[in-house]
């Protein structure tokens, strides 16, 4: 049985490029970083006695969240402890330093998480019930960065921007490198930026939110920025299938849920300077119940545009049917090479094909898009899930165009 193999990187320099330093007239341009010394960088892969990755969008909020890491290393020789002096590592050991998950399979690499240490915490035997001294490194991805960096104003930002526009000049506010971010030039033009006090995150989010798109960070600590080309239509591309029944990639289980979670049938959304624009459905409210939903003080810049949102919002959440919630793949299964790539190679936006036998002889079958993955791995197991959901609006009309695949009919104003 063939499995990927891991590799688990520390990468000690600071700052936000995993590449090595380059020191001058040395190392390869435009994969190396200027620096007067070289990085210490160490492979700790044979170290690895467990890993877990936590990487998606949250469903009630529509956001993605912060990507973590926990990695557990067996140090049996104190290499973690930041006061052995006589360590490799002393003096190294501080929080925000880089740490890269990688597999190889097939004589190709896929990133897994790549991000910036919070934490280190070792346990010996004896207090921790484990036979080996453990380290376990906590992190995170660059969401945390832009998370806690403050910003007041966005230079350069000005009236009439597209969101990604608007999205690169906030990068650039936080010195993120522009190698490290993948930018939709965005549909949506933006007012000027509004100079509150607020975080770097809130005010990213501001700007996706008001595209109708996505602002997440990839498995490479890359920001990426989806208009709504993607967010909406991306569901009409060839899924993946997955399936019990021989038609597609075989799966360790499958969570199939019904709930009211994304029922949302009155949107009220309200532009900085606009008035509220509200759109509902009576026929899901007499059905469910009121489930409402606001976003205050986006910056499209008029109020069609955002009563545009509301109204594809209430008509992409107005009903609900049964889904996929999650789909775990074990990757210790036998003769399992279509489903390995599919562990390693699918991310979000991607559509998926769920398949399901029940009892008596029918079946449950959906095609979502993949919204979370999340990673458990250990010597003798490794577990892939992906978390899934309806795309974030399925389809709208925006000034005359459609945008995605139309269930429902979607009124432009």
């Amino acid at each position: 049985m063939s499995i990927p193999v891991i590799n688990a990187i520390i990468n000690f320099s600071t700052g936000p490029s995993f590449a090595q330093a380059m020191i001058l007239d040395t190392g390869i341009l435009d994969t190396n970083v200027l620096a007067d010394a070289a990085a210490v960088i160490v492979d700790v892969s044979n170290q690895v006695n467990r890993i877990e990755t936590n990487r998606g969008r949250t469903a009630l909020s529509d956001q993605f969240q912060t990507g973590s890491l926990t990695l557990r290393i067996v140090d049996q020789s104190g290499d973690f402890n930041p006061q052995n002096v006589t360590g490799p590592y002393y003096n190294l050991l501080t929080p925000m330093k880089k740490v890269q998950i990688t597999a190889t399979y097939g004589s190709v690499t896929y990133p897994i998480f790549s991000g910036f240490i919070t934490s280190y915490v070792t346990t010996y035997p004896g207090e921790s019930g484990e036979d080996v001294a453990i380290t376990t490194i906590q992190a995170v991805d660059a969401f945390r960065l832009a998370q806690v960096a403050q910003i007041s104003t966005v230079t350069g930002a000005t009236a009439g921007d597209l969101s990604g526009t608007r999205i690169n000049q906030i990068l650039d506010q936080i010195s993120w490198p522009a190698s490290q971010r993948d930018v939709d030039a965005g549909l949506t033009t933006l007012q000027t930026d509004p100079g509150t006090n607020r975080t770097a995150l809130q005010a990213l989010f501001t700007a996706s939110e008001s595209e109708y798109g996505a602002i997440y960070v990839d498995a490479d600590n890359n920001f990426i920025f989806q208009d709504r080309n993607v967010t909406a239509g991306s569901i009409g591309g060839t899924p993946t299938v997955f399936a019990d029944n021989g038609t597609g990639i075989d799966y360790f289980d499958a969570s199939w849920i019904l709930n009211d979670v994304l029922i949302f049938n009155k949107a009220t959304i309200t532009r900085s300077g606009g008035t509220a624009q509200v759109a509902s459905n009576q026929d899901s409210i007499d059905k469910y119940f009121l489930h409402s939903y606001f976003l205050d003080n986006l910056l499209m810049q008029t109020d069609a545009v955002a009563l545009d949102y509301a109204q594809a919002y209430v008509a992409s959440r107005a009903e609900t049917e049964i889904r996929v919630d999650s789909i775990v793949l074990d990757l210790y299964t036998d003769n399992y090479n279509s489903g390995i790539l599919a562990a390693l190679g699918l991310d979000f936006f991607d559509p998926i094909k769920v398949i399901t036998t029940q009892p008596g002889g029918s079946t449950l079958e959906k095609t979502l898009q993949i919204f979370g993955v999340r990673m458990n791995i250990s010597p003798n197991s490794w577990r892939t899930t992906f978390t899934t959901l309806e795309p974030v609006i399925d389809a709208f009309i925006l000034n005359d165009t459609i945008y995605g695949t139309l269930d429902y009919n979607v009124l432009s104003y």
